[in-house]
């Protein structure tokens, strides 16, 4: 995964860079997300529940704004304003988790999106849009330096694995949905350009 750790540095810098060349609230809302790399985009339902601070699952307006500067989006109050205003699409005076994902995860092309199911989907052998340890008896981990140390066994390389792309907390038993597996991949396709190198780190990362 070595391709990935590169593209999320990548992400990150050049989401700092763009941020500095954009005045669009609503894209340095965006962008600031992205300048967090790929724990950002991971960890968006959990922010969302974290600024729901009545519980009701919708984000009114004072709870967006509240919410966003204390997770150091530098935009100021009016900004943030019109940055709900945007988000809430149907004109209903609150976000729900929908619209607050929908808005703030980054786009991926067809052929990319494609690419990223088909490696899902190759793991997800039940068929049940989740991936656990159960589903990656094709993963090798020999090569992993606690498993050739005997630090950890296989099933905790695993889990470690499966945590990359997890934007929960589990003690055992990592799973990780596809919603998940594509934010993460939203995120890493945002730092490269090319498709063809897309193309490329997919196939490889997931012998595809």
């Amino acid at each position: 995964m070595a391709d990935c750790t590169k593209a999320d540095n990548e992400l990150k810098m050049k989401a700092k860079k763009e941020m500095m060349n954009t005045k669009d609230p609503v894209e340095r809302c965006k962008l600031a997300l992205l300048a967090r790399g790929t724990a950002g985009i991971k960890n968006m339902s959990r922010w969302f529940r974290i600024m729901d601070d009545d519980g009701n699952k919708q984000l009114n307006k004072e709870e967006f704004v509240t919410g966003m500067k204390d997770f150091g989006v530098s935009l100021n109050k009016e900004e943030l304003e019109l940055v709900y205003d945007a988000f809430d699409a149907d004109d209903s005076g609150s976000i729900n988790v929908t619209e607050f994902l929908q808005q703030m995860q980054p786009k991926m092309s067809d052929a990319r999106m494609k690419l990223v199911r088909e490696a899902f989907n190759k793991f997800d052998k039940s068929g049940d849009k989740k991936i656990d340890v159960a589903d990656l008896n094709e993963i090798d981990v020999k090569d992993h330096p606690k498993y050739k140390n005997g630090e950890w066994t296989r099933k905790q390389c695993l889990n470690e694995f499966l945590k990359t792309f997890d934007s929960k907390v589990h003690d055992e038993d990592r799973t990780v949905t596809d919603t998940e597996f594509i934010a993460y991949y939203s995120a890493i396709s945002c730092g490269i350009d090319s498709d063809a190198y897309f193309d490329l780190m997919m196939r490889q990362a997931w012998d595809l």
